[in-house]
């Protein structure tokens, strides 16, 4: 596993994968923290316009700016595919929310030189480094 207080001092531009605008979702609440915190979020989430005054875009691809950390709010079984986007784009870190966890595409994102976090709340972890 990444040393997540490295990792999180060393990321700016967060792409948070599956981020809702309900505000009822985990992914709300914790990119509304995370850019609180001084980090840039993205949305990805086709099923959105916007998100916390953010534009969303449908796929990593679409971006149009370095990312950083992916944040995945979706299905262990999704994984695989966001992995492989990640990659695709050179995003530094792959960062699965608690819950979520894909051993394969961890490893994959690994040999493909990414951090990765797996099984953990990027909110709780940053509140943890600020103790």
């Amino acid at each position: 596993m990444a040393n997540i207080p490295e990792l999180l001092k060393s990321t700016h531009t967060i792409a948070v994968v599956g981020l809702s605008s309900n505000p009822m979702r985990p992914s709300n609440g914790v990119a509304e923290y995370l850019k609180r915190a001084g980090f840039h979020i993205i949305p990805v989430n086709p099923n959105e316009a916007e998100v916390l005054g953010e534009k969303s875009y449908a796929r990593l691809e679409d971006v149009p700016e370095k990312i950083d950390m992916v944040d995945i709010f979706r299905r262990s079984e999704c994984v695989p595919d966001i992995v492989e986007s990640a990659i695709k784009i050179g995003a530094h870190s792959v960062w699965m929310q608690e819950g979520v966890i894909h051993e394969a595409a961890a490893k994959r994102a690994r040999q493909a030189g990414l951090d990765v976090v797996m099984d953990r709340c990027t909110l709780k972890e940053h509140r943890k480094m600020l103790r």
